[in-house]
């Protein structure tokens, strides 16, 4: 199947790079982000990054309807609410990519022939080609509360 240049995020992947002053990145690597309204209802329920994501809806993000209907329950039994509608409308829209943080939900989303990848993917990528700190970054990151493994952390750095 042809894809359509569309990447869909679930709450985290939002969120973490909002924490980290970040956002540019996905507006460069990706233009616009889908963002399923399950989501942008996780996103509204806290306080912490919300007003920077509420300043790019419409540019950087584009709110999308989701059904939930028998993908999305489905997905419902091991994934929260955010996580199956992004996986779900990925999939309705033959997504090129979807961003997800937690593992499982990146399991999930393979298994259903998607690529998947989350904040610390973005970051990576954003490394080789927009020349940030990485390690800073990082080290953001987990000052904000994003868990990574010793292990993971050195081998990226």
């Amino acid at each position: 199947m042809a894809r359509n240049n569309i990447v869909v995020s679930d709450t985290s992947p939002l969120l973490n790079l909002a924490f980290i002053d970040r956002l540019e990145l996905l507006e460069a690597q990706f233009g616009k982000i889908r963002v399923p309204e399950q989501v942008w209802e996780e996103i509204q329920e806290g306080e912490k990054g919300k007003d920077l994501l509420d300043n790019r809806k419409g540019i950087l993000i584009e709110i999308v309807k989701v059904e939930e209907e028998s993908l999305y329950t489905e997905l419902r039994q091991k994934l929260d609410k955010g996580e199956s509608a992004a996986i779900t409308h990925a999939i309705k829209s033959n997504a090129d990519l979807v961003l997800l943080d937690e593992k499982e939900g990146r399991q999930t989303a393979r298994k259903h022939n998607l690529e998947a990848t989350g904040v610390i993917g973005v970051l990576i990528k954003a490394s080789k080609n927009e020349k940030i700190d990485l390690k800073q970054d990082l080290d953001n990151l987990k000052d904000e509360g994003f868990w990574i493994s010793e292990e993971l952390y050195r081998n990226i750095i």
